[in-house]
């Protein structure tokens, strides 16, 4: 296929390079009706126009705002020229998931923020390009070119990765780089962690996480699926199998509760077990798929963050009325900007400076409707965001058939419960010594979710890829 790239001399001036060329997406009237995917992508033509207008700083911020180092410049240059594959083969040096980030990273508050010309108009969109280059690929069917976690022929010994989601994926691919047999340990029947059951699939297609994760699977490393380290298998048996190393990457799954009456109903859910159903047991296709997921005409959305956008567009598309009710105010909303605007185009309402207290039943064991009571917003606080208070005699009902709670997970208990020699924080955060990932139990190391509480797929990413150079470091010493 030809290519006719962008000559970026010729658009180093001018007001057009300020803003960015536009992403195309279905209409809000389409896409509440379908799961298809809701950004379009770039044309071939839009990508080498939109990377032409990186200014390629001597010193880029972008790549130091990258949690795994990305070679920002590079790959745009590449890009802007027509060399997708060259473009990609800067990628891999850095990211093994680059479709996936391409599409659920926040890039506005990091690679993106930093950029030079965001300072008068709109940053280079560097997470829809990152996009763009992975789908041609993938599409042209082209081979993982140049990726530095490409299969070793020799091994230096055997490492057990526990959970595949982006910290663990991440890890096994530069472990398996680095010449180790490694072995992915996942708790459910397919592998992603989050990326598989977390995020909706018109932002994360299930092909794409498929395709990359099998990129990995095809560079040696095995996958274990159906087996949950702490039940069918303790982390000790892990080197009683052999393994010299063990890495935890099992993510922050358990979710928090409102801890409100009623929160006990029916049509109560928290947004993991909602997200979760929809996601890995097709609920979406009932009655084709015999999964039923009763929501009712109004549901309540608690929460202000990416998972609970998820949560609401899924509810909107399945056929409900949706209000997310958040405590703090708009300017707070930790979710994306894109999450929240598309949010707002497909129907979803918005109640602010607003949090539940309690749950009504219908008399059959349902829930009926939700109290809320209005906040007060306090003074800033040292996160930047402003306190809140409630506000006495301010309670208010909405009507709902469902509650969906999206305020928050933690880890999940089950792995430290059973390794007593793990040293756990609040929150069930497992403590790892700083910079080298390593747990208080030997030849254990974490990283992702974890060891910081939910936070993001490529900050996870960066955690991996970090702690696989600290197990191979670690095995190094150890075994001369």
């Amino acid at each position: 296929m030809s290519i006719v790239g962008v000559d970026q001399r010729e658009t180093r001036s001018g007001k057009a390079r300020l803003q960015r060329v536009p992403i195309p997406v279905q209409s809000p009237e389409q896409r509440v009706s379908n799961f298809l995917e809701v950004n379009l992508g770039y044309s071939s033509q839009m990508a080498c126009e939109e990377a032409a207008r990186c200014l390629q700083c001597r010193q880029p911020a972008c790549v130091k705002a990258c949690p795994v180092g990305v070679n920002i410049p590079g790959f745009l240059k590449a890009t802007a020229t027509g060399d997708f594959t060259g473009a990609l083969s800067i990628i891999h040096q850095d990211n093994t998931l680059p479709a996936i980030c391409g599409r659920v990273c926040p890039q506005e508050v990091q690679c993106e923020s930093v950029c030079m010309l965001g300072r008068k108009g709109e940053p280079v969109a560097i997470g829809h390009l990152e996009r763009f280059v992975a789908d041609w690929e993938r599409e042209h069917h082209s081979s993982q070119v140049g990726q530095s976690t490409s299969r070793s022929t020799s091994r230096k010994g055997k490492v057990a990765v526990v959970g595949s989601g982006p910290a663990g994926l991440t890890a096994a691919a530069n472990l398996s780089g680095l010449g180790y047999e490694v072995s992915i340990f996942e708790a459910l029947h397919t592998p992603g962690g989050v990326l598989a059951y977390g995020i909706p699939e018109f932002r994360l297609p299930k092909a794409i996480l498929a395709y990359e994760s099998r990129s990995i699977l095809e560079m040696g490393v095995e996958i274990r699926t159906n087996t949950l380290i702490g039940r069918t298998l303790t982390v000790n048996d892990l080197f009683r199998e052999g393994f010299q190393a063990v890495f935890l990457g099992t993510g922050a799954g358990l979710p928090q509760f409102l801890n409100i009456p009623g929160e006990d109903l029916n049509g109560v859910y928290t947004a993991n077990e909602f997200l979760t159903r929809v996601n890995l047991m097709k609920a979406y296709l009932y009655p084709e798929v015999d999964t039923p997921l009763y929501l009712g005409e109004h549901v309540v959305v608690v929460g202000g963050g990416n998972t609970a956008m998820d949560a609401a567009r899924t509810a909107i598309r399945l056929g409900s009325k949706v209000t997310i009710v958040y405590r703090r105010s708009r300017e707070d909303l930790p979710a994306r900007r894109e999450e929240v605007l598309h949010a707002q185009e497909e129907g979803v309402e918005f109640q602010f400076l607003s949090a539940p207290v309690g749950i009504s039943d219908d008399g059959q064991g349902w829930v009926s409707a939700v109290q809320c009571m209005k906040m007060a917003q306090g003074e800033k606080r040292d996160g930047g965001r402003n306190s809140v208070q409630p506000i006495p005699g301010s309670e208010y009902w909405l009507t709902a058939e469902s509650i969906i709670v999206a305020i928050g997970q933690e880890p999940n208990p089950i792995i430290f419960q059973t390794t007593p020699e793990l040293a756990v924080g609040p929150h069930g955060i497992i403590g790892v010594e700083t910079g080298t990932f390593k747990t208080s139990k030997e030849g254990v190391f974490a990283a992702g979710d974890v060891i910081s509480g939910g936070a993001t797929v490529i900050e996870a990413m960066g955690g991996g890829k970090k702690a696989a150079r600290a197990i191979d470091h670690y095995l190094q010493r150890k075994n001369s």
